[in-house]
C-alpha cells in the first residue's frame, strides 16, 4: 500500500461525516462493501485510502469525491485549472496518475484510439444504440459543465439522435458517445481531476477524424 501519508486528514473528514448522519463504522461498512477493519485504520490514520474507498465513501456519504480526495492527501490541482485543457499532453496526464498512484497502468493515446473501435462496433448493435438515447442525458446531469467538450459532446448527440450525418459519420460519434456514457474509460471517471479527460481526447480524435472525412 506504501507509506501511509503524514498529511492525511481523511480521517478527521470521515469521524465528522458519521457523526453527522449517525452512522458507525459497521453501518458504513455494510453499505460500501469495505470491511470494518480497513475503514478503521484508515479513519486512525494507519492506512491510506484508495481511490475506489473515497469512491464508495463519496456515494454513501453523499460528499464531493474532490473533497476526500484532497482530505486523503491526492497531490491533485484545481479543477478548473485541469479541465479548462483538454489538450494536456500524455506526459503530464501520466506523471500526475504516477505521482498519484491512482492507476497502475500507462496511459497512451492508442489505448484511447483502440477502446473507440471497440465501441465503434458496439454502436451497430441496437444495444449500443439504446445505451446511448437511454443514458446521455443523465450521464451529463452527472458532470454538469466539466469541460469544453460537453458542447462538442451535446452536438454529437443531436447528430447520432436525428441520425443526421453518412453511416460512417453516425458511427464515430456514436463511439464518442460510448466513451464518454460507458465509466469504464482507460482514466476512470470517479478520478479527480483526470477522469474526463480521456474522454475529451476520445472527443477531439473523432472529430479530426469527421473533418478529414475519414
Amino acid at each position: 500500500m506504501g507509506d501511509v501519508r503524514k498529511d492525511n486528514n481523511i480521517g478527521l473528514l470521515l469521524k465528522k461525516l458519521l457523526k453527522e448522519k449517525s452512522l458507525s463504522m459497521r453501518k458504513l461498512s455494510v453499505q460500501t462493501g469495505i470491511d470494518t477493519a480497513t475503514i478503521s485504520r484508515i479513519i486512525n490514520g494507519k492506512r491510506n485510502a484508495t481511490p475506489e474507498h473515497l469512491r464508495k465513501f463519496s456515494d454513501c456519504l453523499g460528499i464531493p469525491i474532490a473533497e476526500l480526495f484532497k482530505a486523503a492527501g491526492f497531490p491533485i490541482e484545481e479543477q478548473s485549472k485541469q479541465n479548462s485543457d483538454i489538450y494536456m499532453t500524455v506526459d503530464s496526464i501520466q506523471n500526475i496518475l504516477e505521482s498519484s498512484n491512482l492507476i497502475d497502468k500507462g496511459f497512451t493515446i492508442e489505448d484511447v484510439k483502440k477502446q473507440l473501435a471497440n465501441y465503434e462496433q458496439y454502436v451497430q448493435t441496437n444495444e449500443g444504440k439504446e445505451t446511448i438515447i437511454n443514458n446521455f442525458e443523465e450521464k451529463m446531469q452527472k458532470v454538469g459543465s466539466i469541460g469544453p467538450f460537453i458542447n462538442q459532446l451535446r452536438s454529437m448527440y443531436e447528430k447520432f439522435r436525428l441520425k443526421k450525418g453518412t453511416t460512417r459519420e453516425i458511427l464515430l460519434i456514436g463511439s464518442a458517445l460510448l466513451y464518454f456514457i460507458i465509466p469504464v474509460d482507460i482514466i476512470p471517471d470517479y478520478i479527480f481531476p483526470l477522469g474526463y479527460i480521456d474522454d475529451a481526447i476520445a472527443v477531439q480524435i473523432i472529430i479530426s477524424l469527421l473533418e478529414r472525412g475519414l
